[in-house]
């Protein structure tokens, strides 16, 4: 396990290979997760393919949670991570709230851009209204009272029946998680909209989604591909919102093949 501090705050991570090689992908993780969500693809990477994975901040074992915090907040934390490994250009794939982080992070640091994958997220998340509602429940009744429905939202009904034992465990993963955290980050999610960041994008990007993704349906991720110029839109079959753990091998391939070109 490695730890740094950044922005005041213990930041959890992991660089696998090296933080200037040119096939370095950074990954950031979806809301009530954290980096452990993309192990799974580590078995389908090539060895010529850099990794580097973070808990976001309030998240996994990283701090920050004690304090409310925002977007800007978590935009900050991944810049000043890649600043402080020397990571001077690199693929950026977030999932979720971690895709708003890497839409974030291109307004604020485009210099960091190599390429971008947009997994099973979109310049803004349902509306104020579902995130207040959420807030309101886990503020009463704890993660618990939110977990069961995101767990319909992450994994398809298939998972669900055929992998009891790894949806129990990622059920605890985000029980688990710092509830101060979890709620900020939703808050976060309730303020952004980044609706007028997309078509300034000028790296090639690359938009996926589950076919069955209860958070962010593909009609919401293919609509968010439409305005960055040039974009890629690519569905995952069997697969709800986290496809690096319900097809790791349909996603390892996407990205190797996007990685790989030009």
């Amino acid at each position: 396990m490695a730890f740094t501090s950044i922005n005041g705050n213990v930041v959890h991570y992991e660089l696998i290979g090296e933080a200037k090689a040119k096939n370095l992908i950074v990954f950031s993780n979806g809301l009530g997760t954290d980096f452990r969500i993309w192990l799974p693809l580590f078995d389908e990477l090539g060895d010529d393919v850099s990794v580097l994975l973070y808990d976001s901040r309030g998240h996994g074992l990283s701090g920050g949670a004690e304090k409310p915090f925002g977007m800007a907040d978590l935009v900050s934390d991944l810049a000043g991570l890649c600043d402080a490994l020397g990571i001077r250009k690199a693929t950026f794939c977030g999932l979720s709230v971690g895709g708003l982080v890497c839409q974030g992070l291109w307004q604020a640091r485009p210099d960091l851009f190599r390429k971008l994958v947009l997994c099973d997220t979109a310049p803004r998340i349902a509306t104020a209204e579902i995130w207040s509602e959420r807030m309101s429940m886990i503020e009463s009744g704890g993660l618990e009272a939110a977990a069961d429905g995101a767990m319909q939202r992450w994994f398809t009904p298939v998972f669900h029946e055929e992998q009891k034992d790894a949806l129990a465990g990622y059920r605890l993963m985000m029980t688990r998680q710092s509830k101060a955290g979890y709620l900020s980050t939703c808050a976060a999610l309730r303020d952004t909209d980044f609706s007028a960041v997309l078509p300034t994008i000028s790296v090639p990007t690359l938009f996926v989604v589950g076919d069955q993704d209860g958070s962010t349906p593909p009609e919401v991720v293919e609509k968010g591909s439409t305005l960055v110029p040039g974009a890629r839109f690519e569905v995952i079959e069997d697969c709800a919102h986290i496809p690096s753990v319900e097809q790791p091998e349909a996603l390892a391939a996407l990205l190797q093949d996007f990685i790989r070109k030009g």
